[in-house]
Protein backbone atom coordinates (compact mmCIF):
# COMPACT_ATOMS: atom_id res chain seq x y z
CA UNK A 1 0.00 0.00 0.00
CA UNK A 2 1.26 3.10 -0.71
CA UNK A 3 3.11 5.60 1.40
CA UNK A 4 1.74 9.53 1.84
CA UNK A 5 3.81 12.11 3.32
CA UNK A 6 2.67 14.79 5.15
CA UNK A 7 3.66 16.95 8.29
CA UNK A 8 3.72 13.65 10.33
CA UNK A 9 3.77 10.75 8.04
CA UNK A 10 0.27 8.81 7.42
CA UNK A 11 0.65 5.75 5.71
CA UNK A 12 -2.31 3.69 4.34
CA UNK A 13 -1.20 0.06 5.85
CA UNK A 14 -2.20 -0.68 9.50
CA UNK A 15 0.64 -3.11 11.35
CA UNK A 16 -0.46 -5.57 14.05
CA UNK A 17 -0.23 -4.30 17.57
CA UNK A 18 3.75 -4.77 18.42
CA UNK A 19 4.20 -6.93 15.31
CA UNK A 20 6.12 -5.61 12.07
CA UNK A 21 3.97 -6.30 9.05
CA UNK A 22 1.59 -4.96 6.78
CA UNK A 23 -1.31 -6.74 7.46
CA UNK A 24 -4.77 -4.91 8.44
CA UNK A 25 -6.58 -5.37 11.72
CA UNK A 26 -10.58 -5.10 12.27
CA UNK A 27 -12.90 -6.00 14.73
CA UNK A 28 -16.53 -7.16 13.24
CA UNK A 29 -19.70 -6.98 15.26
CA UNK A 30 -22.58 -9.15 14.53
CA UNK A 31 -24.88 -6.02 14.96
CA UNK A 32 -24.23 -2.80 15.27
CA UNK A 33 -27.79 -1.39 16.25
CA UNK A 34 -30.16 -3.63 18.37
CA UNK A 35 -33.06 -2.83 20.73
CA UNK A 36 -35.15 -4.70 23.18
CA UNK A 37 -35.08 -5.06 27.03
CA UNK A 38 -31.57 -7.04 26.81
CA UNK A 39 -29.01 -7.62 23.81
CA UNK A 40 -25.87 -9.65 23.12
CA UNK A 41 -23.40 -9.08 20.00
CA UNK A 42 -20.65 -11.49 19.08
CA UNK A 43 -17.28 -9.45 17.87
CA UNK A 44 -14.61 -11.47 15.58
CA UNK A 45 -11.37 -10.00 15.96
CA UNK A 46 -8.84 -10.90 12.91
CA UNK A 47 -5.74 -9.59 11.12
CA UNK A 48 -5.25 -10.06 7.46
CA UNK A 49 -5.71 -8.72 3.88
CA UNK A 50 -9.08 -8.40 2.95
CA UNK A 51 -11.71 -7.42 4.70
CA UNK A 52 -13.55 -9.06 6.74
CA UNK A 53 -12.64 -12.14 5.53
CA UNK A 54 -10.78 -14.56 8.19
CA UNK A 55 -7.25 -15.60 6.06
CA UNK A 56 -4.53 -15.19 8.24
CA UNK A 57 -4.67 -15.12 12.10
CA UNK A 58 -6.38 -13.71 14.90
CA UNK A 59 -6.35 -10.50 16.77
CA UNK A 60 -4.43 -10.36 20.35
CA UNK A 61 -7.56 -9.33 22.87
CA UNK A 62 -4.83 -8.34 25.78
CA UNK A 63 -5.99 -4.62 24.81
CA UNK A 64 -9.42 -5.17 25.08
CA UNK A 65 -11.32 -2.04 26.27
CA UNK A 66 -15.33 -2.45 26.08
CA UNK A 67 -17.54 0.90 27.54
CA UNK A 68 -21.09 0.72 28.28
CA UNK A 69 -22.96 4.29 27.81
CA UNK A 70 -21.93 5.90 31.17
CA UNK A 71 -18.53 5.04 30.14
CA UNK A 72 -17.61 2.35 32.64
CA UNK A 73 -15.51 -0.82 31.90
CA UNK A 74 -17.35 -4.30 31.42
CA UNK A 75 -16.22 -7.08 30.76
CA UNK A 76 -16.00 -9.67 27.44
CA UNK A 77 -18.15 -13.03 28.15
CA UNK A 78 -17.09 -16.26 26.08
CA UNK A 79 -13.67 -15.16 24.85
CA UNK A 80 -11.74 -17.10 22.53
CA UNK A 81 -8.65 -17.41 20.06
CA UNK A 82 -9.22 -19.55 16.81
CA UNK A 83 -6.50 -20.16 14.08
CA UNK A 84 -7.42 -17.13 11.94
CA UNK A 85 -9.82 -14.77 14.46
CA UNK A 86 -10.59 -14.53 18.06
CA UNK A 87 -14.01 -13.87 18.92
CA UNK A 88 -16.37 -12.48 22.46
CA UNK A 89 -19.87 -11.76 23.19
CA UNK A 90 -20.97 -8.89 24.98
CA UNK A 91 -24.35 -8.60 27.09
CA UNK A 92 -25.98 -5.14 26.29
CA UNK A 93 -28.00 -4.57 29.35
CA UNK A 94 -28.70 -0.66 29.23
CA UNK A 95 -29.46 2.03 26.55
CA UNK A 96 -27.01 3.57 24.55
CA UNK A 97 -23.68 3.43 22.79
CA UNK A 98 -21.51 0.60 23.33
CA UNK A 99 -17.71 1.59 22.02
CA UNK A 100 -15.58 -1.73 21.47
CA UNK A 101 -11.83 -0.91 21.27
CA UNK A 102 -8.48 -3.07 21.33
CA UNK A 103 -6.06 -0.78 22.35
CA UNK A 104 -2.44 -1.33 22.32
CA UNK A 105 0.76 0.58 23.67
CA UNK A 106 3.95 -0.89 23.09
CA UNK A 107 7.61 -0.71 21.70
CA UNK A 108 9.62 -1.86 18.96
CA UNK A 109 13.60 -1.98 19.72
CA UNK A 110 16.38 -2.99 17.60
CA UNK A 111 19.80 -3.72 18.71
CA UNK A 112 23.19 -5.82 18.40
CA UNK A 113 24.47 -8.49 20.53
CA UNK A 114 27.63 -9.71 20.64
CA UNK A 115 27.41 -8.30 16.69
CA UNK A 116 24.44 -10.13 15.81
CA UNK A 117 21.51 -8.16 15.51
CA UNK A 118 18.70 -8.55 17.64
CA UNK A 119 14.95 -7.43 18.03
CA UNK A 120 11.93 -7.39 19.97
CA UNK A 121 8.49 -6.51 20.36
CA UNK A 122 5.80 -6.21 23.28
CA UNK A 123 4.06 -4.23 25.91
CA UNK A 124 5.62 -0.57 27.23
CA UNK A 125 5.51 -1.99 30.73
CA UNK A 126 7.91 -5.15 29.63
CA UNK A 127 10.75 -2.71 27.41
CA UNK A 128 12.88 -2.40 30.65
CA UNK A 129 13.17 -5.98 31.42
CA UNK A 130 13.41 -7.55 27.36
CA UNK A 131 16.21 -4.66 26.20
CA UNK A 132 19.56 -4.32 27.49
CA UNK A 133 19.45 -0.19 28.64
CA UNK A 134 23.02 0.56 27.34
CA UNK A 135 22.45 -2.04 24.44
CA UNK A 136 24.52 -1.40 20.74
CA UNK A 137 23.46 0.61 18.49
CA UNK A 138 20.45 0.10 20.54
CA UNK A 139 17.18 2.11 18.86
CA UNK A 140 13.47 2.25 19.99
CA UNK A 141 9.92 2.74 18.85
CA UNK A 142 7.01 3.43 20.85
CA UNK A 143 4.19 2.39 19.05
CA UNK A 144 0.01 2.87 19.86
CA UNK A 145 -2.46 1.55 18.11
CA UNK A 146 -6.41 1.45 18.17
CA UNK A 147 -8.59 -0.80 16.42
CA UNK A 148 -12.41 -0.40 17.55
CA UNK A 149 -16.36 0.06 16.68
CA UNK A 150 -19.73 1.15 18.09
CA UNK A 151 -22.52 -0.78 18.81
CA UNK A 152 -26.08 1.01 19.92
CA UNK A 153 -28.80 -0.24 22.05
CA UNK A 154 -32.01 1.71 22.00
CA UNK A 155 -31.55 5.14 21.68
CA UNK A 156 -27.74 6.42 20.79
CA UNK A 157 -25.86 8.33 23.54
CA UNK A 158 -22.75 10.54 23.46
CA UNK A 159 -19.19 9.21 23.31
CA UNK A 160 -16.38 10.26 24.93
CA UNK A 161 -13.50 11.85 23.52
CA UNK A 162 -10.10 9.91 23.57
CA UNK A 163 -7.50 12.13 24.40
CA UNK A 164 -4.56 9.48 23.55
CA UNK A 165 -3.34 8.53 20.33
CA UNK A 166 -5.36 8.66 17.13
CA UNK A 167 -8.81 8.76 16.93
CA UNK A 168 -11.69 9.77 14.99
CA UNK A 169 -14.60 12.26 15.96
CA UNK A 170 -18.06 11.86 14.10
CA UNK A 171 -20.44 14.98 13.48
CA UNK A 172 -22.96 11.99 13.69
CA UNK A 173 -23.34 9.50 15.73
CA UNK A 174 -21.31 6.64 14.35
CA UNK A 175 -24.39 4.16 13.98
CA UNK A 176 -26.46 6.83 12.47
CA UNK A 177 -24.48 6.29 8.83
CA UNK A 178 -26.76 5.86 5.70
CA UNK A 179 -25.67 5.16 1.88
CA UNK A 180 -25.90 8.24 -0.41
CA UNK A 181 -25.80 10.87 2.64
CA UNK A 182 -22.95 12.80 3.93
CA UNK A 183 -21.10 12.22 7.48
CA UNK A 184 -18.24 14.83 9.06
CA UNK A 185 -15.71 13.25 11.07
CA UNK A 186 -12.27 14.96 12.63
CA UNK A 187 -9.49 12.96 12.79
CA UNK A 188 -7.70 13.97 16.42
CA UNK A 189 -3.88 13.25 17.71
CA UNK A 190 -3.89 13.33 21.11
CA UNK A 191 -7.30 14.61 21.65
CA UNK A 192 -6.04 17.78 19.35
CA UNK A 193 -7.42 18.00 15.61
CA UNK A 194 -4.99 16.89 13.00
CA UNK A 195 -4.56 18.65 9.74
CA UNK A 196 -3.42 17.44 6.44
CA UNK A 197 -3.73 13.40 7.40
CA UNK A 198 -4.71 11.24 4.73
CA UNK A 199 -7.57 8.66 5.75
CA UNK A 200 -8.52 5.64 3.79
CA UNK A 201 -11.99 4.12 3.62
CA UNK A 202 -12.68 0.41 2.16
CA UNK A 203 -15.92 -1.25 1.71
CA UNK A 204 -16.17 -4.56 2.81
CA UNK A 205 -15.82 -7.74 0.27
CA UNK A 206 -12.50 -6.78 -1.57
CA UNK A 207 -12.31 -10.43 -1.81
CA UNK A 208 -14.80 -10.44 -4.58
CA UNK A 209 -13.94 -7.87 -6.63
CA UNK A 210 -10.98 -6.70 -8.80
CA UNK A 211 -10.80 -3.42 -7.64
CA UNK A 212 -10.34 -2.10 -3.84
CA UNK A 213 -12.63 1.02 -4.17
CA UNK A 214 -11.28 2.94 -1.37
CA UNK A 215 -12.37 6.16 -0.50
CA UNK A 216 -8.95 8.74 0.43
CA UNK A 217 -10.09 11.82 2.08
CA UNK A 218 -7.80 14.69 3.62
CA UNK A 219 -8.28 16.24 6.45
CA UNK A 220 -8.16 20.22 5.96
CA UNK A 221 -6.58 22.51 8.43
CA UNK A 222 -9.60 21.79 11.62
CA UNK A 223 -8.87 17.89 11.08
CA UNK A 224 -12.40 17.42 9.20
CA UNK A 225 -13.39 15.40 6.32
CA UNK A 226 -16.27 14.97 4.64
CA UNK A 227 -17.44 11.53 3.39
CA UNK A 228 -20.16 10.51 0.91
CA UNK A 229 -21.14 6.66 1.44
CA UNK A 230 -21.72 5.09 -1.80
CA UNK A 231 -23.68 2.21 -0.69
CA UNK A 232 -24.76 -0.30 2.24
CA UNK A 233 -22.39 -2.13 4.32
CA UNK A 234 -19.36 -2.14 6.09
CA UNK A 235 -16.65 -0.35 5.87
CA UNK A 236 -12.84 -0.31 7.26
CA UNK A 237 -11.35 3.40 8.26
CA UNK A 238 -8.29 3.68 9.03
CA UNK A 239 -5.30 6.26 9.24
CA UNK A 240 -1.75 5.92 10.70
CA UNK A 241 1.03 8.85 11.71
CA UNK A 242 4.31 9.34 13.45
CA UNK A 243 5.74 12.04 15.22
CA UNK A 244 8.32 12.08 17.80
CA UNK A 245 6.30 12.96 21.02
CA UNK A 246 7.12 10.12 22.89
CA UNK A 247 6.74 8.54 26.34
CA UNK A 248 9.81 6.63 26.78
CA UNK A 249 13.24 7.97 27.18
CA UNK A 250 14.74 5.65 25.21
CA UNK A 251 12.62 6.37 21.80
CA UNK A 252 12.64 9.29 19.74
CA UNK A 253 9.70 8.06 17.20
CA UNK A 254 6.76 7.46 18.07
CA UNK A 255 3.77 5.43 15.05
CA UNK A 256 0.58 5.96 15.77
CA UNK A 257 -2.57 3.98 13.99
CA UNK A 258 -6.07 4.00 13.96
CA UNK A 259 -9.11 1.89 12.44
CA UNK A 260 -12.88 1.85 12.67
CA UNK A 261 -15.47 -0.37 11.77
CA UNK A 262 -18.33 1.42 10.38
CA UNK A 263 -21.74 -0.12 9.06
CA UNK A 264 -23.53 2.28 6.67
CA UNK A 265 -27.65 1.71 6.52
CA UNK A 266 -30.16 1.42 3.11
CA UNK A 267 -31.84 4.71 3.14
Amino acid sequence: MKSLIAPLLLTLGLSAPFLAQAHDAWILPSSTVLSGDEAWVTVDAAVGNDKFYFDHRPMALNGLQIKDPAGKDIAAQNAFSGAVRSGFDIHLTTDGTYRIAVVNHGAMATWKEDGKPRRWFGPLENLADKVPARAEGLQVQERLSRVETFVTKGKPSQLDRIDRGLALTPAAHPNDLVAGEKTGFTLTLDGKPLPDAEIEIVPEGSRYRDQLNAITAKTDDKGSIQVTWPAAGRYWLHAQASDTVTSVAQADKRTLSYSATLEVLPQ
